[in-house]
């Protein structure tokens, strides 16, 4: 069987778009190309059953715009690694190479579901203004004029605590090693069904990141925003999309219906790629460079 392959690429990343045509080639010689895109188009998708495979090509970035694009797909996303990390790309470039065939072909997939996390936004009246889905993260921040803003917490309707800060992070186990281990957050497990809620930069030294379960319903009340001109308190998701927040706007963050299934390599382990490509608890200039300042 010949795999039906929609092919994503940012072709603005230059080894993204030099790797470009090979992967193209390789499509068109063992399997099917059906569709072609790059990220930042908005049509092209071909339709759920006219697809096998989504391939993106690039980094981290890409791999979140072309879930995006796929989610309603429902079909086996594989991302093939040109970028500097590349920690959620199933495949790196050199590996997709020599296994292209047997992906394209006959092989079977080995595929992690996803379940991203749903974010409504509803305004002062309780009207919802604004919805997506996060396969990283849901970021509420304080954006300009870069002032402490104040944010209300519940988990499942309980009173939670309010935090002022620069912004709160929710994020899934996949995002965790993403912005939210940057901001000191907990790396979660693939599988593990949970949600963390780290803050950023919060005004205390006794808010922590917690980790709640999957099932349950997040709600983050803006208590006071910053605006100035056209820009303000932004919710962003994934990187990819944002969405103005004001005072008195409150998001519910719940684990989504839909699921991604990501392609992986089955012989590179999540605790290998951690090792590998975030230096998991390597010593102090562990890589030998040293750098003059």
């Amino acid at each position: 069987m010949r795999r039906r392959v929609a092919l994503i690429t940012n072709r603005n990343k230059p080894k993204a778009a030099e790797a470009l045509e090979e992967i193209r080639s390789l499509i068109l010689q063992h399997g099917e190309l059906i569709a072609e895109l790059q990220t930042n188009e908005t049509n092209g998708l071909p339709d759920a059953d006219n697809v096998d495979l989504v391939i993106a090509l690039g980094g981290d970035g890409t791999i979140l715009a072309a879930a995006h694009k796929c989610l309603a797909l429902r079909t086996p996303l594989l991302g093939v690694n040109t970028g500097k990390v590349g920690f959620m790309a199933g495949y790196e470039l050199d590996r997709f190479k020599l296994d292209a065939k047997g992906l394209l072909s006959e092989a079977e997939l080995f595929i992690k579901p996803v379940t991203p996390l749903h974010g409504v936004v509803r305004n002062t009246d309780g009207t919802p203004v604004f919805a997506s889905f996060a396969l990283n993260e849901f970021v509420v921040s304080a954006g300009p004029p870069f002032r402490m803003i104040t944010l209300d917490i519940s988990v499942d309707e309980q009173v939670g605590p309010r935090v002022s800060g620069d912004g709160i992070i929710v994020s899934t186990p996949l995002g965790s090693t993403a912005y939210n281990v940057s901001a000191g957050g907990p790396i979660v497990a693939p599988g593990v069904n949970a949600m963390t809620v780290t803050p950023i930069a919060a005004h205390s030294l006794s808010f922590r990141p917690i980790v709640v379960p999957s099932c349950s319903e997040v709600a983050i009340r803006v208590c006071n925003a910053n605006s100035i001109e056209n820009s303000g308190t932004t919710l962003i998701i994934d990187g990819q999309e944002d969405h103005r927040l004001r005072d008195g706007d409150v998001l519910r963050v719940t684990a989504a219906k839909e699921q991604i299934g990501f392609v992986h390599d089955p012989r590179v382990s999540y605790w290998k790629t951690l090792l590998g490509k975030m230096h998991w608890a390597s010593e102090p200039n562990a890589s030998g460079i040293k750098r003059r300042f």
